[in-house]
């Protein structure tokens, strides 16, 4: 904790629950009042959002950081819940000071050290180390190509034991069954995202969400055949949920499941699997109870396997039935490709049903409960993601003369960057106290609130540090283009910010006490 007389006249900690209190009671209202309200509510779900984290860093990491955020983000929440027509907030939130110019220069060009054990800072040393030698070094390549990720990260990450982070120690992966394993998760997480969120951060995604379904509900012999596989990277998954008709709305999706002598035959379409072409293994959730009025109820899980395949599509056909998939060209987040898989009476064997004959029908829940970590890790994405891109603008204002003058001389320029180091201080912060409450069993609000606040932070981090570069943050000479465009895809996937919101954080701060 930072010794600055800055920090001990601030009576912020009790505005920040006075005026979250009175969110939590309009949000009330607001959801008694039903559908019209919509915009409303989606609004104070994002307004609670803002100033649980800011209240959570204050008091987890209390330094000039965490107090810079708590006074913007009380005064810009206040603002604009005042322009949203909520004028409850005005004598909510209380006298709103504006942030003095010595906690602005205290702030725009430091970085607030975590304070972790010595195993998790040894952890994030390694993974820092690898990511800036193996990762960083290819990242923009693979970017403007959109190449595959290079096999060399994969194989150097299974030689680390990243793909067995969330994988119990008796199958092979390094999980203890403690708290420490979520954190671990998300400080590797976080230094792989800072080089790339493409070829980095999210390749240990994957493996987390299935082996978590596996956990829940998997056989023993599940269990003993896939764990280690996964956990050892000799097993590369993907995760095929979304379909062109059905993204969020995952209990209404048509894929399905029919029983056949020995196994089942999936046909449908799916899109937006990440890595669906270098997998050997799909996790398909599919509907395999005929009667749609089952909803959620009526979907199963299972564990295809098929050959990987390198490049932006592929065909194979077996026992009768076929599959194929083709890359979907996007913006950003490229290197492991994000494909429609269409499934023709594809053959999988009954071993392939997750829990088998028990696991019927319980497919939605096993997977929500590997995307209940999977969000949390987003979150680190989030973080890895800003630190690049706030550390990316510092080094340019740095460099930059205008006007006679360094870039970084500038109060606004300042004022900027403060901002981008408060915000990252607070997400971070944020991330590791969510980590305790999923490993609690408590956590699914605050994985999903930290989720969709720092994914909406890194999208504006990322556009302030391109605006400080001018017109080279529009060009591809600088990486900042590249974490701009790759910011953009974290509101939609792991949960899209308007369905998070309004589907579970809403309803979930209503139900508070």
């Amino acid at each position: 904790m930072s010794s600055s007389p800055i920090l001990s006249t601030s009576p912020l900690a009790g505005q920040l629950d006075r005026l979250a209190g009175a969110v939590r009671v309009a949000l009330r209202e607001a959801v008694s009042a039903g559908e019209p309200t919509q915009a409303g509510q989606y609004q104070l779900g994002q307004a609670f959002s803002a100033l649980r984290c800011a209240a959570i860093a204050l008091t987890a990491g209390p330094s000039e950081h965490t107090l810079l955020n708590a006074q913007l983000a009380l005064a810009e929440t206040a603002g604009s819940l005042v322009a949203g027509g909520h004028l409850f907030a005005l004598e909510a939130a209380g006298d709103i000071a504006a942030p003095e110019p010595e906690l602005i220069d205290a702030v725009y060009a430091s970085e607030p050290a975590i304070e972790e054990a010595e195993e998790l800072a040894m952890l994030r040393e390694i993974f820092a180390r690898f990511s800036r030698e193996a990762v960083a070094p290819v990242a923009e390549r693979v970017h403007r190509g959109n190449l595959d990720v290079p096999e060399e990260i994969i194989s150097g990450l299974a030689e680390m034991g990243a793909f067995g982070l969330s994988v119990p120690e008796e199958y092979g992966g390094s999980a203890s069954g403690s708290a420490t394993d979520l954190l671990a998760m998300l400080v590797a997480t976080e230094e792989l995202s800072r080089a790339s969120l493409g070829i980095g951060g999210s390749l240990i995604t994957r493996p987390e969400i299935i082996a978590r379904a596996l956990l829940a509900g998997g056989t023993a012999l599940q269990k003993e055949r896939w764990l280690p596989l996964l956990a050892s990277g000799e097993t590369m998954g993907a995760v095929a949920v979304t379909e062109p008709d059905f993204g969020s709305d995952v209990a209404e999706i048509a894929c399905s499941a029919v029983k056949v002598d020995g196994g089942w035959r999936i046909s449908g379409t799916k899109t937006w699997c990440t890595f669906a072409g270098r997998a050997n293994l799909l996790a398909v959730l599919v509907r395999t109870e005929p009667d749609r009025s089952l909803r959620h109820r009526g979907l199963s899980l299972f564990l295809v396997e098929k050959p990987a395949f390198a490049g932006h599509s592929f065909a194979v056909e077996s026992n009768g039935g076929a599959m194929e998939g083709r890359a979907i060209d996007t913006l950003g987040y490229r290197g492991m490709h994000s494909f429609e898989v269409r499934f023709d009476s594809w053959f999988t064997p009954d071993d392939s049903l997750v829990g088998e004959e028990s696991g019927r029908g319980r497919g939605f829940y096993l997977q929500m409960a590997g995307f209940e970590s999977g969000r949390l890790q987003t979150v680190a994405r989030a973080n890895g993601l800003m630190r690049a891109a706030k550390d990316a603008g510092l080094a340019y204002a740095r460099d930059r003369i205008v006007f006679g003058k360094r870039l970084s001389d500038l109060p606004l320029t300042r004022y900027k960057l403060a901002r981008m180091q408060s915000t990252v201080a607070a997400t971070r912060l944020w991330a590791g106290f969510s980590a305790a409450e999923v490993a609690g069993g408590t956590g699914a609000l605050e994985a999903s609130m930290a989720k969709a606040h720092a994914c909406r932070s890194a999208e504006w981090v990322a556009r302030e540090a391109m605006q400080i570069h001018g017109g080279m943050g529009y060009a591809e000479e600088y990486p900042i283009s590249r974490y701009f465009v790759d910011a953009r895809v974290l509101s939609i996937f792991e949960g899209a910010d308007e369905t998070l919101t309004l589907k579970v954080i809403v309803p979930g701060v209503a139900r508070l006490a």
